[in-house]
């Protein structure tokens, strides 16, 4: 059994290792280089650069605009997902977005918010003329939260329903109004949920590229922007690999320090 097991795993391991460990090997390797060898020129060169800086700023607050605007929208829409008939009807709909290119999503938006798009026309019905909708920094973060909007409903989802139904109805009868329910009960049993949800979509949407071109035009500037620009345009792989591995850094701090206050919380509720 055991060299079964040994067996089955050795694609997924291949997988990791070309896919995953490499590539991170490649980038770091080149953000410590530059023509002359090795240099720390490239990581000085981005803390001390302020247009570096504002990208790293832009890219924190997109992303926390995007996770809250999902956030927002997912934990009703879970609750009530919960309490529905058909629960696996209305989970299919929710998924089948994902099932769809991403980049086939964003060209239908930049229809849709087009000026002679489907929200303009709808405006036209009422005498307003033609706005501009297609590249603002609102357009991004809708299409951004539509797009993330599964990842955020689906953790919460399940942590709604794994919450005794019990639990609830006994603070129902201990006199808790519904919103003292929710606060006092729901919400911190939980928070599991929304920890992953928040981690799912806010990682990812530190690096966003694709859509800030497609949907942003060049007023949404971000790392991952940055990165495409060195990589595709400039040719500067040196720099487009130093904000790679600083980008990847702040991923994994954001997963420690989520991971950190979860794990404090299950100690505090163990305590009590």
């Amino acid at each position: 059994m055991k060299k079964r097991k040994l067996i089955f795993l050795v694609p997924y391991l291949a997988w990791i290792a070309l896919f995953v460990i490499m590539p991170i090997i490649l980038i770091t390797v080149y953000a410590f280089r530059d023509e002359h060898g090795f240099t720390l020129s490239n990581f000085s060169q981005f803390f001390t650069n302020g247009t570096f800086l504002r990208m790293t700023l832009n890219s924190f607050w997109y992303a926390f605009l995007i996770t809250a605007l999902t956030l927002l929208i997912s934990y009703p829409t879970a609750y009530i997902l919960s309490r529905m008939k058909n629960q696996q009807f209305w989970l299919l709909l929710i998924i089948l977005p994902t099932w769809i290119n991403l980049l086939l999503k964003a060209y239908a938006f930049i229809g849709i918010f087009g000026k002679g798009g489907l929200v303009n026309s709808f405006l036209g019905l009422f005498g307003i003329g033609p706005a501009n909708i297609l590249f603002t920094n609102a357009a991004f973060i809708f299409v951004a939260a539509y797009i993330e909007l599964p990842f955020m409903i689906l953790p919460i989802y399940n942590a709604i329903c794994d919450v005794d139904p019990a639990v609830m109805q006994a603070a129902s009868d201990l006199g808790a109004n519904k919103w003292q329910a929710f606060k006092r009960v729901l919400w911190p049993l939980s928070k599991s949920g929304v920890q992953a949800g928040i981690e799912a979509v806010f990682i990812p949407s530190l690096s966003l590229f694709m859509l800030t071109r497609l949907i942003g035009g060049n007023r949404v500037i971000t790392l991952g922007t940055a990165i495409e620009e060195y990589f595709m345009t400039t040719m500067n792989w040196s720099m487009g690999s130093t904000i790679g591995v600083v980008l990847i850094f702040l991923m994994i701090i954001v997963m420690i320090s989520t991971s950190s206050s979860a794990s404090r919380r299950k100690k505090r509720e163990v305590k009590l």
